[in-house]
């Protein structure tokens, strides 16, 4: 077995871990594979393009960004803010919490499309999450807001990616599938989707947790100091 394409992994990793553009990452990554696996440069790009083309439906991504945009000029944003300052009851926490739990569940039936950074988390759930973060501290300067932002967006991915492997017709159950069987050992599909769902229940706990802390911290800051 050639492990070479491995070093795919460690480009990953290491552009990760030097907080470079992830998209950028993931594409380097590819090609760092291809080459130490001697794919042509021709064969890796038409294998790109026919992955993105196949996986990401570029119509509906088109049709999507100009309506979200004109919803945005409308005023989507406003208005999802002012709904949720009218939940006294909702918190940044409990907010959170519970698109997470709506995104994993969706991504394990499936639904992976229903949510996402630029349909859901920009226009709505970043707003309304500083609007319920305003309850428990009115002043968020700019770093605060950014961060809120930033948080909201991992709630996305760690919804849709832990949830999404608990669907057995996803791909990468499938290439787990098709991995062991190469060595020799043989998975159903049903089988793989089930032992994800310990990961995904311990990711949602971990991830819960970091959203509760991050409230605690914003509360904290927000406290006049004596």
């Amino acid at each position: 077995m050639n492990y070479w394409p491995l070093l795919g992994v460690a480009a990953v990793v290491a552009g990760f871990a030097a907080r470079l553009n992830p998209m950028l990452v993931v594409v380097a990554a590819g090609f760092v594979s291809g080459f130490a696996a001697g794919l042509p440069l021709a064969d890796q790009l038409a294998l790109l393009g026919k992955s993105f083309v196949a996986t990401r439906a570029p119509l509906l991504i088109v049709l999507t960004l100009p309506v979200v945009g004109l919803l945005e000029h409308a005023g989507l944003r406003e208005h999802a803010q002012r709904w949720i300052a009218g939940l006294y009851y909702m918190s940044l926490s409990l907010l959170l919490i519970c698109y997470m739990a709506l995104r994993q569940i969706l991504g394990a039936l499936g639904l992976t499309s229903i949510g996402g950074h630029a349909q859901t988390v920009r226009p709505l759930i970043a707003p309304m999450a500083e609007a319920a973060a305003r309850k428990t501290a009115p002043g968020l300067d700019e770093l605060q807001r950014e961060r809120i932002r930033a948080l909201a967006a991992a709630t996305d991915n760690v919804g849709l990616f832990f949830g999404e492997d608990i669907f057995i017709a996803f791909g990468a159950v499938l290439l787990i599938q098709t991995f062991y069987t190469a060595n020799g050992i043989h998975l159903e599909p049903l089988s793989i989707a089930i032992w994800a769902i310990p990961t995904a229940i311990a990711a949602f706990v971990i991830h819960a947790l970091r959203i509760v802390v991050f409230q605690y911290g914003l509360k904290r800051d927000a406290e006049p100091r004596a």
